[in-house]
C-alpha cells in the first residue's frame, strides 16, 4: 500500500480501516465471552477465578484497549477527511498504526517487555479477514516508516507530527503553553533534575497567573470552567517541557474534583476559589507504607474529639508535601471497620514548609524519599501523631464517604496522567529526532538509517494513537458520560508508549544517552513512573478487565 497524495489511494485506506474495525470488535466480543466462561461461578464473576486467570484477564484488558484505540484512530482520520485535512502524514500514521496493532492483536500484544498477551491465553484463535490481512501485510512497512519520517523532518516547526483534530480554541491553548514550556521550562528542567531541586516558585506563580490551577473549576468558584480536553492539552504541553511542571496541576485537579463531587456548599465556597487562584497548593495524602493499591486496608486513624479530629498514622509517596497548604487526607474514622467502608476524606490544613524546616505543623513530621526521576516536587514519607483537623474540614460533613469520594476523582486523574504520558513521549520523540538529525555516523545522519527512522516513526504513530484515545476519554467526561473504562485504557496505553519512546530515544543516543548530561537520561527516568502511579499497570489492567465483565 504505497501512499502518496493520490486521493483514491487515501480513500482506499479509509475504506480498508473501516472494514477492519468490525472484525476487531467481533474478536474482542469473542474474547470477552471466553474469559467470562473462565471466571463465572454460580452465575457471577468470581474474584478468585479472575485472579487465577489473571493473565487472560489482563490480556482481555489490552485487547479492549487496542480495540478502542483503533476505533478512535479511525474516527480521527474520518473527521480530518471530512474537514479536508487528511494529508499524507496523517494517512501514514493511520496506515502504520492499523497495520502494527492488527499484527499485534493476532500475534501477541506486549503488556510489558517480557509479557505478551496472546489470543491463546483466552483459549481462542482467529483468522484475519481480508481487510486486516491487507493492512497487516502492507501497513507498517519500512518504506512507510521512512516516508513518514521524511515528512516529519520537513515539519519540525509544528507542535505535533500530524494534525491532532482539535478545534481552534484548543489549538490556541496548546500554542500558548508550548511557548511557555519552550521559554520557561525546557532550558532549565534538566538542571532542576540533576540538582534534585524543587521547581522554582516563579514557575508556580506564572502557572497560577495563566489559570492552570483553576482550569476546569467552574467560573462561579473563580476558575475558568474549561473542558477536560483543555486540561489534557495543557498537561501534555507542560509535561513535554518537564513532567514535574506538567504534574503541578494534578494535585489541584484531584483536590478540586474531590470538593466539587463530595464537598458541602460551604467547603466549595471556601476552598475552590483559593485552589483556582493558586493561593493555596494542595497535596494528595492517600498511600500507606504497606498498602500500596489496596486502599481498603488503610490503617491511619482519625478519632473525633470535642474540637475536631485527631489523626495518627503513616503515609508514603506523598508528592509535593512540604510546601503545600492543604492535604486531601484519607483516614479510617470507623475503628471497627477493616475495609473501605470505614474511610473518610479530610481537607487537612498545614503550614507550608521551608528548606530548613519542611514540616513545621504540630503533630506532623516527614522525610524525603530520594527518587530516580519525577523530582521537581519531591516525594515524602509522613508521620502523624495527634495531628489536628478541624471538624468542618471533614469532606462532605459525613464520615465513611472517603473511598466513594476518591473513586469519583479517578476518571479525571487518569485522563490527566495519560496526558502527562503523551507529553513525556512527545519530548522523547523530539529529543531523539534532533539527536538523530545532528549525529553523523558513516558519512550521514543517524536518521537516514532505517532502524533509527523506524523507531521515530513508531513513536509518532503511538503518540497519536494515545492522543486520540485520551481526547476521546476527555470528551466523554465533558459530556457527562461515564468514562472510567476509557480513561483507564488511555492511562494504561500512554504509560507503555511513554516508556517505549524514552527507551528508544535513549537507544538512538547510544552511549551518550547513558550520560547524565544528556536530557534523554532524565526523560527515561521520568517516563518510568507513569506505569506505577495513579494505578500500576497490573492494577489498571485488572480494573479494566473487571469492568468489562460487569
Amino acid at each position: 500500500m504505497a501512499l502518496d497524495q493520490n486521493s483514491g489511494v487515501m480513500a482506499d485506506l479509509l475504506a480498508l480501516t473501516a472494514e477492519a474495525m468490525p472484525e476487531v470488535e467481533a474478536l474482542f466480543s469473542l474474547a470477552r465471552e471466553a474469559l467470562r466462561g473462565l471466571v463465572t461461578v454460580g452465575g457471577k464473576v468470581s474474584g478468585a477465578a479472575l485472579e487465577q486467570h489473571q493473565c487472560a484477564a489482563h490480556g482481555l484488558a489490552w485487547l479492549a484497549t487496542y480495540t478502542e484505540s483503533l476505533r478512535q484512530l479511525r474516527a480521527w482520520a474520518g473527521r480530518l477527511e471530512a474537514e479536508g485535512r487528511f494529508g499524507e502524514m496523517e494517512a501514514l500514521i493511520l496506515q502504520i498504526g492499523f497495520g502494527e496493532y492488527l499484527a499485534q492483536i493476532h500475534g501477541g500484544i506486549p503488556m510489558s517487555q517480557g509479557e505478551i498477551a496472546r489470543l491463546g491465553d483466552l483459549g481462542i484463535s482467529a483468522v484475519p479477514g481480508a481487510a486486516s490481512r491487507a493492512l497487516m501485510a502492507d501497513g507498517n512497512t519500512a518504506t512507510a516508516r521512512m516516508r513518514l519520517v521524511a515528512l516529519m523532518r520537513g515539519n519540525q516547526g509544528r507542535a505535533t507530527f500530524g494534525a491532532c483534530g482539535l478545534d481552534d480554541e484548543l489549538e490556541m491553548i496548546r500554542d500558548q503553553f508550548r511557548r511557555f514550556s519552550d521559554e520557561k521550562v525546557v532550558p532549565f528542567a534538566h538542571g532542576w533534575h540533576l540538582r534534585d531541586e524543587l521547581i522554582p516558585m516563579e514557575i508556580i506563580e506564572a502557572l497560577a497567573e495563566m489559570g492552570v490551577f483553576g482550569l476546569t473549576i467552574p467560573e462561579e468558584f473563580g476558575g475558568f470552567g474549561l473542558s477536560k480536553a483543555s486540561m489534557v492539552v495543557v498537561s501534555e504541553e507542560l509535561s513535554r517541557g518537564y513532567i514535574g511542571v506538567g504534574s503541578l496541576g494534578t494535585r489541584s485537579e484531584i483536590a478540586a474534583e474531590l470538593i466539587l463531587c463530595g464537598g458541602t456548599d460551604a467547603q466549595k465556597a471556601q476552598w475552590l476559589p483559593k485552589l483556582a487562584s493558586g493561593e493555596i497548593l494542595p497535596t494528595a495524602v492517600f498511600t500507606e507504607p504497606n498498602t500500596g493499591s489496596d486502599l481498603g486496608a488503610l490503617r491511619t486513624r482519625a478519632v473525633q474529639g470535642a474540637d475536631g479530629w485527631e489523626v495518627t498514622g503513616n503515609k508514603t509517596w506523598i508528592t509535593h508535601a512540604a510546601r503545600t497548604h492543604v492535604m486531601t487526607l484519607l483516614a479510617r474514622t470507623d475503628a471497627e471497620s477493616s475495609d473501605y467502608k470505614g474511610l473518610s476524606m479530610f481537607l487537612a490544613e498545614k503550614l507550608p514548609g521551608t528548606q530548613a524546616e519542611p514540616f513545621p505543623t504540630p503533630g506532623m513530621t516527614g522525610g524525603e524519599i530520594e527518587v530516580l526521576g519525577y523530582r521537581g516536587m519531591k516525594e515524602y514519607e509522613l508521620a502523624f501523631d495527634g495531628f489536628q483537623v478541624k471538624a468542618e474540614n471533614l469532606l462532605g460533613g459525613v464520615p465513611g464517604q472517603g473511598f466513594k469520594q476518591l473513586m469519583q476523582t479517578f476518571e479525571s486523574a487518569r485522563i490527566q496522567t495519560a496526558a502527562r504520558a503523551i507529553g513525556v513521549a512527545q519530548n522523547a520523540l523530539e529529543v531523539g529526532m534532533a539527536y538523530a538529525e545532528d549525529r553523523k555516523q558513516f558519512g550521514k545522519s543517524l536518521i537516514e538509517f532505517p532502524r533509527v527512522a523506524g523507531k521515530l516513526a513508531m513513536m509518532a504513530v503511538e503518540i497519536m494513537i494515545t492522543r486520540q484515545l485520551t481526547y476521546f476519554s476527555a470528551s466523554q467526561k465533558d459530556h457527562g458520560k461515564r468514562c472510567d473504562l476509557e480513561a483507564g485504557m488511555a492511562k494504561l496505553l500512554g504509560a507503555r508508549v511513554a516508556w517505549a519512546a524514552a527507551d528508544n530515544a535513549l537507544q538512538i543516543h547510544g552511549g551518550n544517552g547513558f550520560a547524565l548530561e544528556y536530557q534523554i537520561s532524565r526523560i527515561l527516568c521520568d517516563a518510568r513512573i507513569l506505569n506505577i502511579f495513579e494505578g500500576a499497570a497490573e492494577i489498571q489492567a485488572q480494573v479494566i478487565a473487571r469492568r468489562l465483565l460487569d
